[in-house]
């Protein structure tokens, strides 16, 4: 059902963990993980409740946050090699950061 081009698409209603479902109810194992940021799985308790917890002081700001500091020394921490982290919005952004 997840063509590239082409065909009627499926209208996803909900999703939790692996799974997807259509508005027709149809269950599919969701093979694409919205493109790259699902890792962890649709509805993970843990991050639903971070967000939660979070976005009551909203979600974006378009300025750096204590919690973009705190995840890039994560990041450089964990990862050998990676020395420094520039939080950015798309590929294009990030593209053009490392030009």
């Amino acid at each position: 059902p997840f063509y590239s081009v082409g065909g009627t698409p499926i209208f996803i209603t909900k999703a939790n963990g692996a799974y997807l479902w259509d508005e027709d109810g149809n269950k599919y194992i969701d093979y694409i993980s919205s493109w790259g940021p699902m890792l962890l799985g649709h509805a993970e308790p843990d991050v639903v409740k971070a967000v939660q917890e979070t976005a009551v002081n909203s979600t974006s700001f378009g300025a750096p946050t204590k919690l973009e500091v705190e995840m890039a020394e994560l990041i450089t921490s964990s990862v050998p090699g990676v020395d420094k982290v520039r939080m950015v919005n798309s590929g294009t952004e990030a593209t053009m950061s490392a030009i």
